[in-house]
């Protein structure tokens, strides 16, 4: 049904200048309430898709829709709704982490009550509550990164997009963006995260789209790829579509001591 799509895009493509295609035809598809894992190796395009889909680049060729908006005719109608976690963090590092969601609430029109309110909210859920005084400088990468997932939340956004949440941090931080995750996903939000650690997409994961050299090579439920593929989990899709010379062992496990438990 048309009115249940989040987000779609349409033969999405992306040149760079030296590097040739990074993105070629690209369709994509982004039901509400999904929780829609992009799965690819290192370069395959997926920082460059999250970029394009929520008006950060422009594509070269191309239609993209979100929530009904065209990100580059309605940046701010788009902006307003959604939430973007990218791989590299901007943090105010001389503010403390409470101050940076209050900013942040304030940018988006919330009163000073509002964001106060969401502001001690989202440390809780974050479990940032002690580090809510603390200046984002003395934060551990784990933390930074439970501090920009509660920043991008602050407005309530209807979608979104998570750029490697899970890339270098500990377990304790991954276990804790896991849950919020899944809590998010309970609440109706449409959520697009990139990954190339298949165990945590997994575990995750409604839907799913495996993105290779700039084209998602097959995309679905989680459980029609299963039943295409005849696997067990998505380790086992992504083996059959990507060759193995391009699969690193980071990209098939992660955390063994205890992320999965």
């Amino acid at each position: 049904m048309l009115n249940n799509i989040a987000l779609s895009g349409r033969k999405i493509s992306k040149e760079y200048p030296g590097k040739g295609k990074v993105l070629q035809d690209l369709d994509i598809e982004l039901e509400h309430g999904a929780l829609y894992a992009l799965l690819g190796p290192n370069g395959a395009g997926k920082s460059t898709l999250i970029g394009i889909l929520t008006g950060i680049y422009q594509p070269d060729n191309g239609e993209v829709s979100v929530l009904g908006y065209n990100p580059v005719k309605s940046p701010l109608e788009v902006k307003r709704r959604i939430g973007i976690v990218p791989e590299e963090l901007a943090l105010f590092e001389r503010l403390t982490g409470l101050q940076q969601l209050m900013f942040s609430g304030r940018m988006y029109g919330l009163s000073a009550k509002e964001t106060k309110l969401r502001a001690e909210e989202l440390l809780s859920l974050t479990e940032l509550n002690d580090a809510g005084s603390q200046l984002i400088a003395t934060y551990s990468k784990g933390m930074r990164r439970r501090l920009a997932i509660a920043t991008a939340l602050i407005h309530r956004p209807s979608i979104v997009f998570l750029d490697e949440p899970f890339d270098g941090i500990d377990i304790i931080a991954a276990q804790v963006v896991r849950a919020l995750l899944e809590e998010l996903r309970r609440k109706g939000v449409t959520i697009l995260l990139t990954t190339h650690i298949l165990e945590i997409a997994d575990r995750l994961a409604t839907h799913a789209g495996i993105l290779y050299q700039g084209k998602i090579l097959d995309h679905g439920t989680k459980a029609s790829l299963l039943d295409r593929y005849q696997s067990l989990n998505l380790e086992g899709v992504f083996k059959a579509l990507v060759p193995i010379s391009d699969i690193s062992k980071a990209t098939l496990s992660f955390y063994q001591e205890g992320i999965t438990e």
